[in-house]
């Protein structure tokens, strides 16, 4: 758990202090411009490869709304986690080691490097089935964080955390799924890989470790995964455990 700690400390310090200078920049503001312009950077590149296949235009149908619902989202329900203000280093580095990343996907389907791509209708149908549920899940249990954590402090145990702790990583891990299918090569799989592996689970590890302060704890973990629901749910004994304040989810 140590080591997960600094590299958590050390993604934060990469993505929030690079190159040192003044906090000036919020980090939501890094994240929306690169999901809100993920439609435009699709489309432009349907015209600059003159690219207007079925593949491209269900991507773009895929990618380009998700990232109008994340606007969306970050405008109506915001995280906190991404209102922090960050140097211009930081900014670039969050968008270098991640976010841009992402553009590679349409990247590979929409221009010839890959040759043409022609999914199958099968494929199109479980893309666009994957994705739907994706954003629905990540969407409601952001939501559902949000407005609770608003009204009252602790530990969530109901609604979509009632079976997972983690149901908006759930929810983001299945949209982008979504798009490696629909690109068909290994390369988007590999940067999901580098993203789960080394940003989206030590973050999950180390909420385990700030919600195991919160009574009632060791039955919440015992009935749910941290990814997926538990096959066979157990119910832990309870124990005494000291109140502490802070956001859990």
């Amino acid at each position: 758990m140590q080591l997960v700690k600094s590299w958590s400390a050390f993604t934060h310090f990469v993505s929030q202090d690079f190159l040192g200078g003044p906090r000036v920049l919020k980090l939501a503001w890094v994240i929306n411009f690169q999901k809100g312009g993920t439609l435009l950077f699709i489309g432009a590149l349907m015209l600059w490869y003159q690219n207007f296949s079925t593949a491209a235009w269900v991507y773009l149908a895929l990618h380009g709304t998700y990232g109008l619902c994340w606007v969306l989202k970050d405008s109506v329900f915001p995280d906190p986690a991404w209102q922090v203000r960050v140097t211009f280093g930081g900014a670039f580095m969050a968008f270098a080691s991640v976010l841009g990343l992402y553009w590679l996907f349409p990247w590979l389907l929409i221009s010839p490097v890959l040759g043409p791509r022609a999914p199958s209708s099968a494929l199109l149908a479980l893309c666009i089935g994957l994705h739907t549920l994706g954003v629905v899940i990540m969407m409601s249990a952001d939501c559902q964080k949000y407005f609770t954590l608003k009204y009252r402090k602790g530990l969530i145990e109901d609604g979509m955390f009632g079976y997972v702790r983690n149901p908006n990583y759930l929810g983001e891990m299945m949209l982008y799924g979504a798009y490696a299918l629909l690109v068909g090569h290994w390369i988007p799989w590999l940067v999901l890989a580098w993203v789960w592996g080394f940003f989206f689970l030590p973050n999950m590890l180390l909420k385990d470790v700030s919600l195991s302060r919160h009574p009632g704890w060791a039955r919440y973990k015992a009935r749910t995964g941290l990814l997926l629901p538990r096959l066979f749910p157990s119910e832990a004994p309870e124990r005494a455990a000291p109140a502490a304040g802070g956001r859990a989810a």
